[in-house]
Parts: structure tokens; sequence; C-alpha cells
């Protein structure tokens, strides 16, 4: 278990605040209905890492870049939930925990929200959500493992916007959106990234310079491979000869594995041009990725999260493995000896599995929809234990059939604290007992937090 000093961190509502006196907030008040900027003391951190503030009439403020101890000069701005935003004008007197951020872009990028706090405040706020939510929801007696902790430069995909301004001369900018706007911070540096997939940011602002039209917007995804980088550009008409012999020439220079373009984010991508074969291996096999397929945030990440798995079910025999993408757990399992049952409802990431582990037994895939068609109790009768990995917005119906189901090992994967305490609750209810928690921190930086969280009757 770790050990760090508490910070002050709570939910967006649950922030112990100090009022001003009613002459200070008097005062407050005039100023920010002039506009005026207004002086405050944070006292908390919110759910996103927002410093929290109590502003003129005693509103909440949500001031992003700050934390608990600075005293500040802001600027009120928009309502939002139960408060308002306010920005940052000056910093009066920082916070005894702030520290330098070590990306140059930090203050206005919308990437990471918690780059000015020191470590140890840093992974204890995250350590106090969890524990809260859990205490909340009735789950507290979890054993909650010490966080595996991903270091920079470990992000293993991105998705970058590129856009040109529509007035004559403009220069194309390749980054992230700016924080609460939808400004492109043009990227010089991400200490977040893969060096590889930073490395390349220059070649494609170069390359885009030359193709983006003005007033035009693009996103292009990122993805480090075995074999290299894999690149998907979304292009709205389909590709001129001319503009696709440019991506292959480009595709050379920044000696991509492979180049693949797509109408929008959810449509087929059309490979322009492969180099060499993109793969990912798990539990020993090699499974061909389809551009822009789902993969966790880092290789160590993925790694932690597959330890856990085989962890919870090293007594199970049979075992499904529910959102399974490219079969990152099915895959572990079987090679440990188990008989699994893969299910994703993505026709390229499970034609791609099926490929991977055609002539080998014990493992099957399934395509389905599991938000549509969750497995129901009979079928999930015959697996001594499930992992399920689903999207953000969790697994409702899958979970609620969980818990009528008499498996006795559930291992929950979540990147979203939210609806991971709204499954867990469900499966609770059907007489789980919530074991263990291990958070990996694989979204550094970010108020995000991966969890794998064991359950057992």
């Amino acid at each position: 278990m770790v050990h760090m000093r508490k910070v002050r961190s709570t939910g967006r509502g649950s922030a112990q605040t100090k009022r001003p006196s009613r002459r200070v907030r008097q005062r407050q008040a005039a100023e920010a209905s002039s506009g005026a900027p207004v002086e405050v003391e944070v006292t908390g951190l919110g759910s996103r890492g927002d410093g929290l503030a109590v502003g003129p009439d005693g509103e909440k403020l949500f001031i992003a870049k700050s934390l608990p101890g600075d005293r500040l000069r802001v600027r009120i701005g928009p309502s939002h939930g139960d408060g308002r935003m306010a920005e940052i004008v000056a910093i009066l007197r920082p916070g005894p925990g702030r520290t330098e951020a070590p990306c140059p872009h930090f203050a206005r990028c919308g990437g990471c929200a918690l780059q000015h706090l020191g470590d140890d405040d840093y992974i204890a706020w995250k350590l106090g959500r969890l524990r809260l939510a859990l205490d909340r929801a009735g789950l507290g007696d979890a054993s909650v493992a010490s966080p595996v902790r991903i270091p920079p430069g470990a992000r293993r995909r991105a998705t970058f916007t590129a856009v040109r301004a529509a007035a004559a001369g403009s220069r194309v900018c390749v980054g992230f959106a700016a924080a609460r706007s939808n400004d492109v911070i043009d990227l010089s540096a991400c200490p977040v990234l893969d060096p590889d997939i930073a490395a390349v940011v220059p070649m494609l602002r170069e390359l885009l310079d030359g193709t983006l039209a003005r007033g035009g917007k693009t996103r292009v995804a990122i993805s480090r491979l075995n074999g290299g980088l894999d690149v998907v550009f979304d292009w709205s008409d389909p590709p001129s000869a001319s503009l696709r012999e440019r991506w292959s020439c480009f595709a050379c220079e920044a000696g991509l594995a492979r180049l693949s373009w797509r109408r929008k984010p959810a449509a087929p991508a059309e490979p322009v041009v492969q180099h060499r074969p993109v793969a990912v291996v798990h539990g020993g096999s090699a499974v061909a990725v389809p551009p822009d397929a789902f993969l966790q945030a880092s290789g160590l990440g993925e790694a932690a999260l597959t330890q856990a798995v085989l962890a919870a079910m090293a007594q199970a025999n049979t075992a499904a493995d529910l959102f399974c993408g490219l079969g990152v757990f099915a895959l572990a399992l079987a090679a440990a000896g188990k008989r699994i049952h893969a299910v994703d409802g993505d026709e390229a990431a499970v034609a791609a599995l099926a490929a991977a582990v055609r002539g080998k037994t014990g493992l099957t895939t399934e395509r389905r929809n599991l938000f549509a068609r969750p497995l129901e109790p009979d079928e999930l009768r015959r697996f001594d234990a499930v992992a399920f990995d689903p999207p953000r917005a969790g697994a409702r119906a899958q979970a609620m059939f969980l818990a009528d189901s008499p498996v006795p090992v559930v291992v929950a994967i979540s990147c979203n604290l939210a609806t991971f305490i709204r499954d867990a609750r469900l499966l609770a209810g059907g007489g789980f007992r919530l074991e263990t928690v291990t958070p990996v921190d694989q979204f550094l930086w970010s108020p995000h937090l991966e969890l794998a969280a064991t359950f057992r009757r």
C-alpha cells in the first residue's frame, strides 16, 4: 500500500470552502459585475482537476490549472454545472504543492490538467477520488493496491487535429484542442507521447501545409505498433492520385509502417501504402491490427491490466472476455491454458483475432453488440470467470446479467470511475464482493484513472 500526503480532494460539489466575509463578497460582486478580475483562494480540487474557490455572492468557481492554497486573481466566466468557470489572470501566491509544468503548452492545452501538481499530491489526489467513490457506493471494504505508475513518453496512440485558417498565407496547426475551446494548440513538444509519435508531428505539419485547403480541418490518428507507426487520415473526399502520391512519399520519409484514409472516424479505413506488417503480440500470438483499432493507451498499462486479469482468474478453467477488442486478455488467458470465448461488436477487431487463432484450440470468437445483446445468465453459466472491458460508457446491461448469473469471478476493467461505480453496485447487488482494485495511472496528468477490479461471490 502507498502512504502519501493527503490533498484536499473531492467531487465537484463537496470541497470544503471558506466563505469570504460579507464585505469582501460585496466588493467581489461589484468587481465581477464590471468584468474586473477578483481575488480568490483555492480550497480544493474538483473531479476534473479544476481548483475550487468561492467567488462573489458565494458562488462556486472552477479554475483550471490551479490547486489548493493558490491565491489568485481570476476573471469569472460562464456558468458551468453548479458554479461558474474562472480564468487565472495572475498567481498572487502559489499553493504549497505547486511545481513547474514539464510541457510548454500546459497553460493552454486541454490534454493535461495536473502537471502543476507535485507528484505525491498528484497521485494522492487520484487515489483519494477512488477511495471516496468506493466509500460512497458502499464498497469501501475493498483492498486498493498500490497504483501502477506509467512514466512519461509511454503514450502509444494519439489523435491530432489539424486546421488551417481561412486567411491567405495561413499555416497549418497540428496538435490538441485548447482547454474548453475549439482552438488547436500547435504542438512543439508533448512529454506524454511516445517519442516516435512526437517526432513525426513536424513532418505531418509540413505535409498538410501543402495539402489541407484554407479553412480546412481534419483529424490524424497515429499508433505505435510492432512494425512501426500506423497513421490514419480523416479526409472527406476520396484522395486524388496526386494526393495519394504525396501521402506515399510522406510515409517513406517518416518511416511509417502503414498509412490509411477514411471519410470520418467511424468509417472503414482504406490503406494507401503499407511498408511493414503492423501487429500487436498478446499471449505469444501476433494479431494484425486494423487501422486505428482500439489499444490500451500504453503497453506498460496493458501489461499491468493483463497481470491483474490473470491473477484473478488463476483458478478458472473456462472464461469469457467481453468487449475483447484485439484479444489482449483472451490470448493471455488462452496461453495460460484456459478455454476462452472472446466477444466484441467491432467486426474488424474480431476478424483480426479470429485470424490470429485460426487452427488453434481453446479460444473461440463471436461478433456481437454487447450493448444491444449482452450475454444472458443462461449463456454465462458455462464460465468460471468473466472479464469485461467496455468503453467509457460502461456496461450496465451486461453487469445486470452478470449479477443474475452463477459466474463466481468477474474482473471489470474501466477508464471511467463514474460508470465503474455504477456497474460495480449492480454486481454487488447480485451478491458479488469487490475484493481488490488495482489503479493504473496510464492517463498521465489527466483526471482519468484506469482500474482493474476483481469481484467474487
